[in-house]
C-alpha cells in the first residue's frame, strides 16, 4: 500500500501488508461479510466494490474497497485495488435516513393528534359551530406548540420560561367545557435556553401524543399533572397521568419515538427518562442537568 493506505487503515508502514493485517481492523459486525465478499471475488471476472467499516483506535471509518476479480489461486502474490475513505458520505446517508424516519414519525403523530383533538372537542361542544371554533382554536395552539419542536436555524433569543414552554405545548389538549383544567402545570420560575427548549419541547410533545393515543388524555375523565423539583445540579420534571384507561406496560425495545426521546434526553439535556407503569396511570420522570437546560 502507499502511505495514504497505511494512514487510512491506521497500520504501521512496512514493506509488506497481509490481508490478515487489515482484517483485524475491520468492524466486528462487518468482518464475516467482508471476508465472504473477498472470497467470492475470486470467481468473478471483472470489477467489484464493497463498503464496510473499520476501527482505527476509537474512530469508526467507512471504506469503499474496489478492485478487479479473477484472482483465483492467488498465493504469495500482490493484490491490486484501491481503498476510498467514504466516511463523510456514509454519515450523510445515515443522517438522511434518521431525518426521514423522524419526519415519518412526526406526520403519523400529527394525524393521530388531529383525530384525538377532534374527539376531545366533540365532548364539550354543543353545536357544530362551537365544535368548529374550538377545534380551530386547538389546531392553532397545536401549530404554536409544533413551532417549538422544530429547530429554527440561526434563531437567537432569550431563554423561555419552563412553565410557559410546557403550558403552550399542552394547551391544545385541555378541555374548554365543564371539565376545563384537567391539564395542570406547576413548576418553579426558571429559564430554558434555546437549544434545550427545542429538545424538551420534542419530549413533551411525544409524551402528550402517547397520552392522547393511549393514556389519560384519551379519556373524558383523565387528568395530567406536570410538576418540577429543583435540586443542586439537576432539574426533575414529573409527568403524572390519572383517570385514563387501564395501564399496560409496553413490551419490546420501543418505537422510533421512544428512541428519539431517550437520545435527546441523554445527548442534549444530559439526563434520562423513566416510566413507572402504575395501575391507575403512568408516571414519567424526566431528569435533566441544570446547566444543560439553561443552554
Amino acid at each position: 500500500m502507499d502511505e495514504h493506505g497505511y494512514d487510512l487503515w491506521g497500520v504501521p508502514i512496512s514493506e509488506f501488508v497481509t490481508f490478515e493485517d487489515l482484517s483485524s481492523h475491520i468492524h466486528p459486525a462487518d468482518r464475516d461479510r467482508v471476508k465472504a465478499a473477498f472470497a467470492a471475488t475470486r470467481a468473478i471476472q471483472g470489477a467489484y466494490e464493497i463498503d464496510f467499516r473499520i476501527l482505527v483506535a476509537e474512530e469508526v471509518r467507512w471504506i469503499s474497497a474496489r478492485g478487479q476479480g479473477s484472482d483465483e489461486g492467488i498465493v504469495n502474490r500482490i493484490m491490486f485495488g484501491i481503498f476510498i475513505d467514504v466516511t463523510g458520505r456514509k454519515q450523510a446517508e445515515e443522517g438522511n435516513e434518521l431525518l426521514a424516519g423522524e419526519m415519518s414519525h412526526r406526520v403519523k403523530n400529527l394525524l393521530a393528534i388531529a383525530s384525538g383533538l377532534t374527539a376531545i372537542t366533540s365532548r364539550s361542544a354543543k353545536t357544530t359551530s362551537d365544535m368548529a371554533r374550538e377545534l380551530t382554536h386547538r389546531l392553532t395552539a397545536l401549530g404554536r406548540a409544533h413551532d417549538l419542536v422544530r429547530p429554527l436555524p440561526g434563531q437567537e433569543g432569550k431563554a423561555a420560561l419552563l412553565g410557559d414552554l410546557i403550558s403552550v405545548l399542552l394547551a391544545p389538549y385541555d378541555d374548554m367545557g365543564a371539565f376545563s383544567g384537567r391539564v395542570r402545570v406547576s413548576v418553579p420560575r426558571m429559564g430554558v435556553g434555546e437549544a434545550a427548549a427545542t429538545t424538551l419541547a420534542l419530549v413533551i410533545h411525544e409524551l402528550a401524543t402517547n397520552s392522547l393515543k393511549y393514556g389519560a388524555l384519551s379519556s373524558a375523565t383523565g387528568t395530567l399533572d406536570v410538576s418540577c423539583a429543583l435540586q443542586e445540579s439537576e432539574v426533575v420534571v414529573v409527568w403524572t397521568e390519572r383517570g385514563g384507561p387501564a395501564v399496560v406496560a409496553p413490551t419490546g425495545t420501543g418505537g422510533f419515538g421512544s428512541k428519539l426521546v431517550q437520545r435527546g434526553m441523554a445527548a442534549q439535556l444530559g439526563g434520562s427518562i423513566a416510566a413507572d407503569w402504575q395501575e391507575d396511570g403512568v408516571v414519567v420522570t424526566l431528569q435533566m442537568t441544570r446547566d444543560r437546560l439553561a443552554k
